[in-house]
């Protein structure tokens, strides 16, 4: 397969999957969305779990940024790069600021630093697996359909008419794509950080499973699955830090041919 056939492929399936998405009907969110199983106080702070679980994103992200800023990397990839570990800092203060005060209006500040995350990933392994340039060229506007899909929600949801398909899919195509451009582009020099890319897809889909089951695995533990979410999707984030330092630390992991 030709480069521009590559590409074309990529770009009929991210078209198709848009499509998709919007000849169904409007997602609302359940009415129930902002209660949650563990509701407890401890140390005067609402919400203890799902609060406090939070913090490996904060440490995880601050400790990312100090990597980033210190690696001799491309500016298209520390641009990159750090907007990426930013996302996951604010994810973290997102995150805490919501679950202090569960609405419509906190989960905005939630949400958006979650596309962040997601947009940057994509951006970055666009930048590694296909070509720098290109990477760092899509990075603006995933970002802008990122915070546009939390926008358009909340206006919706302002409406009377919540409407959720957009967000869903900056949650799920991103993890979508990466795996098509393992596909697409593999080449042996990327054995190396496969292993971190699969753990952070694998991880990021345990945590929506425990984000389903907040409920039943509070009854059945007495940790709320939604504060397990939190655990999971930071250890995702973690592989983050993994994957930059063994593409751009190890002495032995030779660079990957980028193309444009």
């Amino acid at each position: 397969m030709t480069p521009s056939q590559r590409l074309g492929l990529i770009a009929a399936i991210t078209m198709m999957t848009l499509i998709i998405i919007f000849l169904i009907p409007p997602i609302a969110q359940p009415l129930s969305f902002h209660r949650f199983a563990d509701s407890r106080t401890l140390l005067g702070i609402p919400n203890f779990g799902n609060v406090v679980s939070n913090i490996p994103f904060l440490v995880i992200g601050i400790y990312g940024l100090i990597r980033v800023a210190r690696a001799s990397v491309p500016a298209a990839i520390r641009c990159i790069n750090l907007l990426l570990f930013a996302g996951v800092v604010l994810t973290g203060l997102g995150s805490a600021y919501y679950h202090w005060h569960p609405n419509n209006d906190t989960l905005v500040w939630d949400r958006i630093p979650m596309t962040i995350v997601f947009m940057s990933f994509l951006s970055a392994t666009v930048a590694e697996l296909v070509s720098r340039p290109l990477g760092a060229r899509l990075l603006a506007p995933l970002l802008a359909v990122g915070a546009g899909s939390v926008l358009w929600w909340h206006y919706t949801e302002m409406m009377g008419r919540g409407d959720l398909r957009l967000y869903f899919w900056v949650q799920f195509y991103p993890m979508l794509a990466i795996l098509l451009l393992l596909w697409l582009y593999y080449t042996p020099s990327i054995k190396v950080i496969l292993p971190s890319l699969i753990w952070i897809i694998f991880w990021y889909v345990i945590a929506k499973v425990f984000e389903q089951l907040d409920y039943p695995i509070y009854q059945a533990i007495g940790m709320s699955g939604h504060t397990l979410k939190h655990l999971a999707a930071a250890v995702s984030t973690g592989y983050f830090v993994i994957l930059f330092r063994k593409k751009y630390s190890s002495k032995t992991y030779p660079s990957i041919t980028l193309k444009g």
